[in-house]
């Protein structure tokens, strides 16, 4: 069990008034030992707060003068301050299980945490959940959550997690939805597992028993070169294909009976299945944005300027780990250092998008719209995790400098920010480690737009 740490005090508020300052440790608020910075905000809400500190070894209490509902004005270290919950599940496509060597030990840690996932959009997989657990979701409306489902079947669901576990933790779903909690499902698609008639049979089980469900995205299982998994494998473009059938096939079930489609595809799936991606209405609002659905007709709007704000959070994998703001990924995320200023090129010299190979795929025909020979889109081969890997959120900094060493001087390469986590990647690198000065730019249309100098793209298709 940990304590807070203040890492900022915001000027003049209540609690620089106080006296409060970077590096206090906060043991207690008004009595109590908060565990995470969700009972922190709960308990800093409330007016004329005593906090028991410890600074420089010595104790002190400050009486803090605030009204209700006032910031304290306090920035803390961490969403939790008592340990992660981490999870005892051994699913064979747990990416987790799937990462190098080398890499630092934050990115290990297998989290199965309720919190985390009110405040991150992590998924759990609710084997760890208990009647506490439940009580203090529902006594402080801890929602949305996000849960890995991946089968209504109880004895798939125990042989996908390796965890018996697996069969029975589904009726905390319900127990959730029971209550008004807001739950939006997930269903890692492994070919010849859960896939074909069992997809369907997962299908069927949603609208039978959790018809309540916000929404459910089904993802195509992610397979690097470092899998030790011998049954594991990518889709071929038929099994995407017969996938996005499937879904399609029961969204206009779930839309006929529920009024709203319930299940949508990741934007990868249209890619493996060389299809088009589905109008934008059809995303009905984009609820699962930030888990790739629907971030290529987002990204079109966006660019297209049909819409002022970017769509959704692009938070990447491991934002949760040491890349995101305490109080949770809905929070504004701090600006990516872009590495020296100074050394960028000039803004009207020529321009490469740096991307992955599904992202390149999405960009190019938006960029090919503009009809300028300045700006070109540079797709980055993912040799670092390799296999089917081919998200931006994963670039490291060493397949960056392979392509970017090829490159020639003087361009301006926009880079998305969602490949950094406190201005690293995922391999320790950082953008000034690279061989070309990089633009770190927010991961959306808009400042992509932005980024070309506002030119708008045409009608959209």
């Amino acid at each position: 069990m940990s304590t807070p740490r203040v890492v900022a005090v915001a000027p003049g508020s209540p609690a620089e008034i106080a006296g409060i300052v970077p590096g206090d440790r906060i043991e207690v608020v008004n009595g109590q030992v908060p565990r995470d910075v969700i009972q922190w905000q709960l308990l800093t809400d409330e007016a004329d707060i005593e906090l028991d500190v410890v600074r420089g070894g010595l104790h002190l209490t400050l009486e803090v003068a605030k009204r209700a509902g006032q910031p304290l004005g306090i920035e803390v270290h961490s969403a939790l301050f008592d340990q992660v919950r981490t999870c005892d599940n051994h699913c064979e496509f747990c990416f987790i299980y799937q990462l190098p060597p080398g890499l630092r030990r934050s990115l290990y840690v297998k989290d199965d945490d309720y919190r985390l996932s009110f405040l991150y959009g992590n998924y759990t997989t609710l084997t760890r959940f208990t009647e506490a657990d439940l009580e203090r979701v529902i006594t402080e409306k801890l929602s949305p959550l996000n849960v890995s489902i991946h089968t209504t079947d109880p004895e798939l669901r125990a042989r996908m997690l390796r965890n018996r576990r697996g069969a029975t933790s589904l009726r905390w779903l319900r127990a959730l939805l029971d209550a008004g909690i807001t739950l939006h499902g997930q269903v890692v698609v492994c070919p010849a597992v859960n896939d074909g008639d069992e997809l369907d049979r997962t299908l069927a089980g949603v609208l039978d028993r959790y018809p309540e469900l916000a929404s459910l995205c089904i993802v195509p299982l992610g397979v690097s070169r470092w899998s030790t998994e011998p049954a594991l494998r990518s889709h071929t473009a038929d099994e995407a294909r017969a996938v996005v059938d499937t879904v399609e096939r029961w969204q206009v079930v779930f839309l006929r009976a529920l009024g709203r489609r319930v299940a949508f595809l990741a934007d990868e799936y249209y890619l493996l299945a060389d299809r088009a991606f589905p109008e934008a209405d059809a995303y009905e609002g984009f609820p699962m944005h930030e888990d790739g659905i629907g971030m290529a007709r987002t990204l079109e709007l966006e660019m297209h300027g049909l819409v002022d704000e970017p769509t959704g959070v692009a938070p990447g994998f491991f934002a949760w780990v040491d890349g995101a703001p305490a109080e949770g990924y809905r929070a504004p995320r701090a600006v990516q250092p872009a590495g020296t200023i100074s050394l960028l090129p000039r803004r009207d010299a020529p321009i490469a998008i740096l991307t992955g190979e599904y992202g390149a795929r999405i960009l190019t025909p938006l960029v090919d719209e503009l009809g300028r020979d300045d700006v070109r889109v540079v797709p980055v081969r993912n040799e670092f995790f390799g296999g089917n890997v081919g998200v931006a959120g994963l670039l490291v900094g060493e397949d960056l400098a392979r392509v970017l060493a090829d490159e020639p001087h003087g361009h301006r390469y926009l880079l998305p920010d969602v490949c950094l986590s406190e201005g690293k990647f995922l391999d320790g690198s950082t953008p000034g480690d690279l061989p070309r000065p990089v633009e770190v730019i927010a991961t959306d249309g808009v400042a992509l737009r932005a980024a070309l100098g506002g030119v708008p793209v045409g009608a959209p298709a």
